[in-house]
């Protein structure tokens, strides 16, 4: 049960101005000094100076329980302000109590009670976003319904109701002025309320027939917004939500952020073609979340299976001839290898051409190997074959570590994941590699991402 410090509304002034003396009742005892205490009635204190007698955490927790209870709409900081202040009478007004701002222990503690059994009502918890280390309190009960990629998560009501979107993507050069412009564009939805400040920016209004709350900000050229979205006849049930979301919102948490930074719109990688009716194996992450996956000369690819554990994906094509599947024969690489991909365009002033680098072998942790130095960016998904061109493995490129703690051990930033785990997904999927070729060069493609 939280205290409220505010419930005494007496100080002590004491000084040598108010000292008294004081007849003692002993006859012949020697009198002694004491001091008395003025009282400072109620009525000339202020509500705003008992609030600023709180400790802030309870101003903290003060501010959001009159929120939770639908009388406070503003920011949850812990400071002062008449709007708080105001709050207050309106909730005791709501309770058919005297409006003196300053609620008594028996209040504060039906305050307290209220709020709780708001929050069990509409399932509140705070929870971490699993791709960028976001904090945010969700409404499980409200939007029990959760998805994600790499580029945030999304959470919704059954029927769609009330939306939940955490997003984050990369900007040059981003201001918090350019991004609230930017979130003023979508068709149909009109800006009532901004705020720009420095580091954050907040926008709400009407997005067709819904409500809408957009809070974003950013950290470097990464941007991080929540959106939320709620039909007008849930405005008394969602808008306290809205409010305590707000102020839990926490874009950039410090300490360990979850997941890889978000993906790009277009992203390039390679992949290896291993059976000689279209099936293709890849990188699981440059495939996550494709509105459309191509393969560069033959057209549109279905992704058919992913293996979560390895980070990687299964691709098919249909209809391409000529195909040189990679035979997948081989054994372990011990030191070095050699890794065969098609580097991101802008790396090679557009062209697909296929190159090959050398890479050191080191033990990792995963169970996998440790590529160093780490392949260039589209060579993600790329074979790595050993000293005798026997396949070895599929280099992957891991996201670095954006943060953690100062003790971790940055993990590497590329991978390879071993034959033997390879052929092992292409079993249990039911693909049968039948692959001759040598040929590492005749058997890589350029796998195409394009995302929303």
């Amino acid at each position: 049960m939280r205290s409220m410090l505010a419930a005494t509304l007496m100080f002590a002034a004491a000084t040598g101005a108010n000292a008294q003396m004081t007849t003692s009742p002993v006859a012949g005892a020697t009198p002694k000094t004491v001091q008395t205490v003025p009282v400072k009635p109620p009525a000339m204190q202020t509500p705003s100076a008992t609030a600023d007698g709180m400790a802030k955490a309870e101003r903290l927790a003060l501010q959001s329980d009159l929120a939770w209870v639908g009388q406070y709409n503003g920011a949850i900081t812990g400071d002062v302000s008449e709007r708080m202040v105001n709050a207050i009478k309106e909730y005791q007004k709501a309770k058919g109590s005297k409006p003196t701002g300053v609620l008594n222990p028996q209040e504060r503690t039906a305050l307290t009670e209220a709020a709780r059994k708001k929050q069990e009502s509409v399932g509140w918890k705070i929870v971490t976003e699993p791709t960028s280390g976001a904090r945010l309190g969700i409404p499980g009960k409200l939007v029990p319904q959760q998805a994600s990629d790499a580029n945030g998560s999304k959470w919704t009501s059954p029927t769609g109701t009330v939306q939940v979107v955490l997003s984050r993507r990369k900007e040059v050069s981003p201001t918090s002025a350019k991004l609230a412009d930017l979130e003023k564009e979508p068709s149909g939805r009109k800006v009532d309320y901004t705020v720009v400040k420095p580091d954050f920016f907040v926008l709400s209004g009407l997005q067709g027939q819904k409500k809408f709350y957009v809070r974003g900000t950013f950290k470097g050229d990464e941007v991080r917004t929540m959106t939320i979205l709620y039909d007008q006849a849930t405005e008394n049930t969602v808008e306290p939500v809205v409010i305590a979301m707000s102020s839990a919102f926490n874009a950039f948490p410090s300490g360990p952020l979850a997941g890889p930074p978000p993906r790009r719109n277009v992203e390039y990688g390679t992949g290896i073609v291993v059976s000689e009716d279209g099936a293709i194996v890849t990188d699981r992450l440059v495939t996550d979340g494709c509105l459309a996956i191509t393969i560069a000369g033959h057209g549109s690819a279905d992704r058919l299976a992913e293996d979560k554990e390895h980070d990687l994906a299964l691709l098919r094509i249909y209809g391409a001839r000529d195909l040189r599947p990679l035979s997948l024969a081989g054994g372990a690489a011990k030191t070095n290898v050699d890794v065969v991909g098609i580097a991101d365009p802008q790396s090679q002033g557009g062209a697909a051409g296929v190159s090959s680098l050398k890479a050191a072998l080191a033990p990792a942790t995963s169970g996998n190997s440790a590529l160093s130095p780490p392949p260039a960016v589209g060579f993600s998904g790329s074979p790595a074959v050993d000293g005798d061109g026997k396949f070895a493995g599929i280099a992957l490129l891991k996201p670095a570590v954006v943060a953690g703690p100062a003790t971790s051990v940055p993990a590497s930033q590329a991978m390879m994941v071993s034959a033997e785990a390879v052929r092992g997904f292409l079993k249990a999927k039911g693909i049968s590699p039948n692959g001759t070729s040598t040929d590492a060069k005749a058997a890589v493609v350029r796998v195409i991402c394009v995302r929303k």
